[in-house]
């Protein structure tokens, strides 16, 4: 499965401050967002196809495969913001960037019940197995956030809520997991429904929105330039899911594990400030 998304992207309100920063402002900023995804899976629950010779083996049409988990690496992106300063506090963001990449690994045996189990088993974490994919985040994102102190101070605080749209794609899948994934299920599945031994592989993430927490502190460099860095906290989820199909497109199995992401973004921004004064 192909999980590479992310944004990026689009999580942190920094909040740009220069000298005299206030009412009709306009903030551009950029630098850099780290993304360190707090992570948790369920099971792996996989559906698949009925058929006679399941039915014989003692092969369940839907099982759970306790010990399984998947689980993302770290990643970083270069971001873009456009801030608008409604009043001398108040600020309205539009987040972007270039979407972020992640890898995505896994753990455990998927195995089905029976005595024909061991036909249809597929190591999630096995090294030659992982990364099981990589997939590409899209998160584009609108804050609002609340800047403390006197416009005209060097040092400013501020905090921020928003809300953040993610969808994943571009998602590609080990060579050698596919592989297995054909020779170890698709082929076995294919044959036991007639579906003749040609499978296919498609892998996909849902998309969620989800809400973004943040504070940060903001520096004032002149009149134009600042510098500012946050931290912020995105409850977000995913459900992933990758299914097998035949020749002649029946579906032979599916199998889908939720992910919460749960990701704190440290971000690092240079704001450039047009504006009177």
């Amino acid at each position: 499965m192909k999980l590479r998304n992310w944004c990026w992207c689009c999580f942190a309100i920094a909040a740009p401050t220069a000298q005299a920063l206030k009412a009709g402002d306009v903030v551009v900023q950029g630098g850099w967002f780290f993304l360190s995804p707090q992570e948790s899976s369920t099971p792996l629950n996989t559906k698949l196809a009925p058929s006679l010779l399941g039915s014989v083996l003692g092969i369940e049409q839907e099982f759970s495969s306790p010990g399984t988990s998947l689980s993302v690496n770290d990643s970083s992106t270069p971001a873009l913001t456009l801030s608008y300063f409604l009043t001398d506090h108040f600020v309205i963001k539009l987040e972007g960037g270039v979407p972020a990449e992640f890898e995505l690994s896994g753990q455990g045996l998927v195995r089905p019940t029976g005595v024909a189990g061991e036909l249809l088993s597929v190591d999630l974490g096995g090294v030659q197995n992982n990364p099981l994919a990589t997939v590409r985040q899209w998160s584009p994102a609108i804050l609002a956030q609340y800047c403390f102190g006197d416009v005209s101070a060097r040092l400013r605080p501020y905090i921020g809520v928003g809300v953040m749209y993610t969808w994943f794609d571009n998602i590609e899948l080990n060579k050698s997991f596919e592989q297995s994934l054909k020779q170890n299920f698709g082929s076995v599945l294919a044959l036991a429904t007639g579906s003749g031994s040609e499978t296919f592989i498609d892998s996909e993430a849902d998309s969620d929105i989800a809400p973004i927490f943040n504070v940060g502190l903001a520096m004032e460099l002149d009149d134009r330039w600042s510098l500012s860095a946050s931290v912020s906290y995105l409850a977000l989820e995913t459900t992933s899911n990758i299914a097998i199909t035949a020749k002649d497109g029946a579906l032979l199995s599916e199998s889908r594990s939720k992910l919460e992401l749960n990701p704190i973004i440290s971000s690092v921004l240079l704001s450039y400030r047009w504006g009177d004064g």
